[in-house]
């Protein structure tokens, strides 16, 4: 990748004005998720289809500076230029638009997504696999929504020294590919809205859809007996940094530094835990539900001012001859890729300090399915297009990506 976005002989422009973006989350897909969450056109010659509604949503996350109107008229001299209206056809209102967005509803986006989100690396993508396996990561992040009675109530608000947060806060938590940036699954909810709205609880059902072939890192606020054991049964590693002061009893010591352990339910108490622990010792299998055999990898990072910081990482790898510490210890820190997957979406798509602009709970997940498809489109271009060229998808810069994507957000919306 030169500094000019030349790739592999061609430039970057060229992917994107030949359709990768559509190719990404193409048009038989929208009719699909459109028709499976029966929001399908109520009359003919519409002036706001689902499809373009779809494309729309997708649109208002690459334009995010931009009014309903201009986003519209954008898409409009495309639209009509592929002769998919007649030239008598007006750009609709902020208001036409607002109820075609209502009639849509969050639902089709929803379908979308799932239908297309899928890891964008292959193997020969720089850096997306240790070893069988796909380096995965979850994580959340924190939106501010509108300040609208219905948004308040459905997703809350945090209180702090200065009472009560202006915004309600949406959380938005993902499974996303390290290599590519790219979620591939996502699930929305309240930041603030009482008891269970924390990233743990938002992200179990995630956890329960992981493939075997992924290694999935977590940073330690993920951590849970049941959240483990959900991630784990279905085959998939799993890399976690715990709190150190988790009790991680030395079973075996490993030749590279780590060591065996096991992670015991919390609920299993006194006599019975001394008994798993004996069993553990002598290797002898456990009953899963009240105990799980682990690796475990310590290691200091040296802070600048001096104090250093103990990592726990925990992992369901337990042979040293497929994964050793020291690989492994290299791959968790991947997951700051995640990071940087979130700050493309809520600083380069939306922009700093930016809020939401839909009113209601239901156009906010609607909103927010639209960054992630959009996002989702982007990192599978740059991923696709750095490793034709033999490069690290991270050397392809996002906000220059986006720059390009959206001169020619013609052909990357299809009609």
């Amino acid at each position: 990748m030169t500094q000019t976005g030349a790739v592999a002989g061609s430039s970057l422009t060229d992917w994107i004005s030949l359709g990768v973006l559509a190719s990404a989350v193409p048009r038989d897909a929208v009719d699909d998720a459109v028709t499976a969450t029966g929001k399908g056109a109520q009359r003919a010659g519409g002036k706001l289809p689902p499809h373009v509604m779809v494309y729309f949503v997708m649109a208002l996350a690459l334009f995010a500076g931009e009014d309903y109107e201009e986003v519209a008229a954008r898409l409009t001299e495309v639209l009509r230029g592929w002769g998919c209206w007649q030239d008598g056809w007006e750009t609709p209102t902020s208001g036409g638009i607002t109820q075609a967005r209502q009639r849509l509803g969050p639902e089709p986006l929803e379908e979308l997504f799932w239908q297309v989100a899928r890891p964008a690396a292959d193997l020969d993508t720089a850096g997306a696999f240790l070893g069988p396996w796909r380096l995965m990561s979850v994580d959340g992040m924190e939106w501010d929504a509108p300040d609208t009675a219905e948004n308040r109530v459905a997703f809350g608000a945090k209180s702090g020294p200065d009472g009560v947060a202006v915004f309600p806060k949406a959380r938005v938590v993902t499974v996303s590919e390290c290599a590519s940036h790219a979620a591939v699954l996502a699930a929305i909810g309240p930041s603030a809205a009482g008891k269970g709205t924390g990233e743990q609880a938002l992200a179990r059902p995630l956890l329960e859809l992981l493939e075997d072939d992924w290694l999935l890192l977590a940073d330690r606020g993920f951590y849970s007996w049941a959240g483990w054991c959900a991630a784990a049964d279905t085959g998939a590693a799993l890399l976690w940094r715990v709190n150190v002061n988790i009790v991680l009893p030395v079973l075996e010591l490993v030749p590279d530094g780590s060591y065996r352990s096991v992670l015991v339910n919390p609920a299993v108490r006194r006599g019975a835990r001394d008994a798993l622990l004996t069993a553990a010792g002598r290797g002898e299998d456990l009953d899963p539900r009240a105990g799980r055999y682990v690796r475990v990898i310590e290691y200091e990072v040296t802070d600048r001012d001096g104090d250093d910081e103990l990592i726990a990482l925990v992992t369901t790898i337990t042979d040293p001859r497929e994964a050793s510490a020291a690989e492994l210890a290299r791959a968790y820190h991947q997951r700051w890729e995640h990071e940087t997957g979130n700050g493309q979406l809520k600083t380069a798509l939306r922009g700093p300090g930016q809020v939401l602009r839909s009113q209601s709970p239901a156009l906010v997940e609607q909103e927010l399915c639209g960054y992630l498809l959009t996002h989702y489109a982007i990192s599978a271009l740059i991923c696709t297009a750095a490793t034709a060229a033999g490069a690290d998808p991270d050397r392809v810069k996002f906000t220059r990506t986006l720059r390009i994507v959206r001169r020619a957000a013609g052909p990357a919306f299809p009609p």
